[in-house]
């Protein structure tokens, strides 16, 4: 089937979280026709467990103009204090967002959404995937509509972001081995008496551990576990359980009151071993899940589709020298960092979970080693932050290439405003621009030009549309 055939839409997108919001305005921003389907019936819920972005994300929705408003619905945190022996210092960070933004989830959706309808997404909530089949030109997908009437939607490529559940994920028949890392987990929201000397605190006792954060409006998320109160998930959870969690954590509940909202949940690590299986795709909770530790969740799932999101309009626009291997580098760049992830998630979690003696010493140990090797501590938070991922370079080219660019300031303006046009950025300097490398997935339609506010430099710089660079002159 040729690639000219005539679908309901160029990418049918499942599910309508941070993931697949981000995705599906990255393309229709390009002009890629999006669909996108989504169960739950319109409107965001203002119950969330994700609270944290990053420095990279932040980076990420600066280059789509968003990271200022948003910087307005939160609070900033400059420093993290765990475990009582750690400080870590996110000002180190080099980045023009040095810090960890605490906003709820569901803001982050707000703005992301905005994007999209603005950009021509169109949405079908009350929408279910039941399944899909593929051929060799396109993707069918059996939904039903908000009425349970049966609705068939064909696309060249379809991505799932719908979820640790998902849909997709089944329909693909993809296991997605792992288990549960920690039960019983209690999360709230609430209103303290006592202001906290740390803004951002995480402690834990032999048997509970805790974290407080403020989102700067009066309100604090608080995240705690005991040891000895493991239960399922639909028992029932007050905040007398959190208030005695906290005080075995931290000393003190702060004079927790008028919370607004109380869940128990559980944590599962979990990785699909594929996040692409022919025309469909994975991304988000729906290819990878892990403890909340790090706060790296809602984070990783963004970088998911803004990787995805610039290769998937590079191989519709026809400008990729070979589609094949642009989109399998999704799985080969994106999957190893889920495995990260999961890795480092878990080390934090397991820590926090320290119980005897032993481990609690070696617990303490870890942290002062942290705090005190410069080296390590800043590998950390490059890591946690998202700052210090990179990926391979390309076929032919050496580092920088693969590694996250720096937002320079241009003639023309920032690097992260100049992304703002969805397209790569070729930073060379004034005159006839180089020539680039028959393997860059880009055409000169499809290119912003640039220059160095230093003239006497000489070097080419090729930076993807997801702000890493691609390659370099030398």
């Amino acid at each position: 089937m040729s690639t000219t055939e005539k679908t309901d839409t160029d990418v049918l997108v499942v599910g309508a979280g941070p993931t697949g919001l981000l995705l599906a305005g990255d393309l229709a921003t390009t002009g890629i026709d999006v669909t996108l389907v989504e169960r739950r019936p319109h409107g965001l819920s203002n119950i969330t467990r994700a609270f944290g972005v990053h420095a990279r994300t932040l980076e990420q929705l600066d280059a789509r103009g968003l990271a200022d408003e948003l910087l307005t619905t939160g609070t900033t945190l400059d420093r993290a204090r765990l475990f009582g022996a750690l400080d870590l210092d996110l000002t180190r960070l080099p980045s023009r967002f040095n810090h960890l933004l605490v906003t709820p989830q569901y803001e982050v959706e707000r703005l992301l959404e905005r994007r999209a309808v603005s950009a021509g997404v169109t949405f079908r909530y009350g929408t279910e995937l039941h399944g899909l089949r593929q051929d060799a030109g396109t993707v069918t997908a059996e939904l039903t509509d908000p009425d349970g009437a049966p609705l068939t939607l064909t696309a060249r490529h379809l991505v799932g972001a719908d979820g640790v559940r998902s849909a997709v994920r089944t329909a693909l028949g993809l296991p997605f081995p792992g288990g549960s890392v920690i039960r019983s987990l209690v999360l709230a929201d609430v209103r303290l008496a006592e202001e906290p000397a740390e803004s951002f605190t995480v402690s834990g006792s032999g048997d509970s551990f805790a974290f407080l954060a403020p989102f700067g409006d009066g309100w604090y998320r608080v995240m705690g576990w005991s040891r000895t109160r493991q239960v399922a998930d639909s028992e029932p959870v007050d905040l007398d359980e959190i208030r005695e969690i906290a005080r075995r954590a931290f000393g003190t509940d702060h004079g927790m009151h008028d919370p607004r909202w109380i869940s128990r949940f559980h944590s599962d690590e979990r990785q699909a071993p594929a996040y692409r299986v022919g025309r469909a795709f994975l991304a988000g909770d729906a290819a990878h899940v892990h403890s909340p530790a790090g706060g790296q969740g809602m984070n990783t799932g963004l970088q998911d589709a803004a990787n995805l999101s610039w290769k998937l309009t590079a191989v519709l626009r026809g400008d990729a020298p070979d589609p094949e291997a642009l989109l399998d580098s999704y799985q080969s760049e994106r999957h190893p960092v889920g495995a990260m992830v999961l890795r480092s998630s878990g080390a934090i979690v397991r820590l926090a979970m320290a119980h005897t003696p032993l481990t609690r010493a070696a617990r303490t140990l870890t942290a002062r080693f942290l705090g005190a090797v410069r080296p390590a501590s800043a590998r950390a938070l490059g890591m946690i932050s998202g700052i210090g991922i990179a990926y391979a370079p390309p076929a032919g080219a050496a580092r920088p290439a693969g590694r996250r660019a720096p937002d320079a300031r241009l003639r023309e303006g920032r690097l992260y405003e100049l992304l703002r046009r969805g397209e790569f950025v070729l930073i060379a300097p004034e005159g006839e621009p180089p020539a680039l490398p028959g393997t860059a997935p880009v055409t000169p339609g499809h290119l912003v030009r640039a220059s160095w506010t230093d003239p006497a430099r000489r070097t080419a710089v090729l930076v993807r549309p997801d702000g890493y660079v691609q390659w370099t002159s030398r």
